[in-house]
């Protein structure tokens, strides 16, 4: 029964554990669930292109029902929340785009025509999450405010990533998704490279950066590869990319508790 019970609570929680749905307290917890829309928001379009691959269809259905869910709640937090008449209307606009793009997700089944509309309007929704971030940075006005949009943002690097990579594979990217998709590989590498060198780390956010630093090397790897009939790259990068954003939420969680 306790092992049941576990499990039900790992599907719920996924990787964020049980902050994903405790209210928002503070700054430092608003701006890492803000930064956490953005992720979600390329993780969303990056598993309904694996559903319309038929890419580990179930695990992705899964991921898309709790990113939905998730998406759905931090929304009202944080227009709750929002400590500025600024924000809150960035998060009024949000709103709307939210709900274009989850009818486009939920709408019917994965298809390539409206794959490309799902590709547009995660872009739509992305910009809006990330202006929120930063407008939430600007207000804590502190070191640990920056440090935690950096490493949250790599968080969405990760899913933005596998996102143009699905979308290529599946045929619903275009050139400007392969530019896009390796101006996201430098940005990744270059800010985990300024977070590693961040006189505020601890010892437990140095150990936990190692880690990501080696689940980038796989993942790194599995974006190299070129995606071919039988799926078995697009798995690859389906599975490394779930790895690697684990490891950085670790680390933002860290990040989440320093000093304000």
């Amino acid at each position: 029964m306790k092992y049941l019970t576990g499990l039900l609570l790992a599907l719920v929680f996924g990787v964020w554990g049980t902050d994903a749905l405790a209210q928002i307290t503070d700054i430092n917890s608003a701006i890492n669930k803000a930064g956490r829309q953005r992720m979600l928001s390329q993780r969303m379009a990056k598993v309904y292109f694996q559903i319309g691959q038929k890419i580990e269809v179930d695990r992705s259905q899964k991921l898309l029902d709790r990113s939905l869910s998730l998406f759905d709640r931090q929304l009202v937090e944080l227009k709750n929340y929002s400590p500025t008449a600024e924000i809150r209307e960035t998060y009024q606009q949000l709103e709307k785009s939210w709900i274009a793009y989850k009818d486009a997700l939920l709408g019917s089944a994965p298809s390539k025509e409206n794959g490309r509309q799902v590709l547009a309007l995660s872009e739509e929704v992305l910009g809006l999450a990330h202006q929120g971030t930063v407008q939430l940075e600007k207000h804590a006005n502190s070191n640990a405010g920056r440090l935690l949009n950096i490493s949250g943002r790599q968080r969405m690097l990760s899913q933005r990533m596998a996102k143009f990579y699905q979308a290529l594979a599946w045929g619903v990217g275009n050139d400007k998704s392969a530019h896009d998709l390796d101006v996201a590989r430098k940005e990744f590498a270059s800010a985990h490279q300024e977070l590693s060198a961040s006189p505020s780390n601890t010892a437990k956010i140095k150990e936990s950066l190692a880690l990501v630093n080696q689940q980038w090397f796989f993942f790194e790897n599995a974006l190299e590869q070129k995606a071919g009939p039988d799926k078995r790259p697009q798995t690859t990068v389906a599975t490394t990319s779930e790895r690697i954003l684990e490891e950085m939420d670790a680390v933002v969680g860290l990040y989440e508790k320093l000093p304000k």
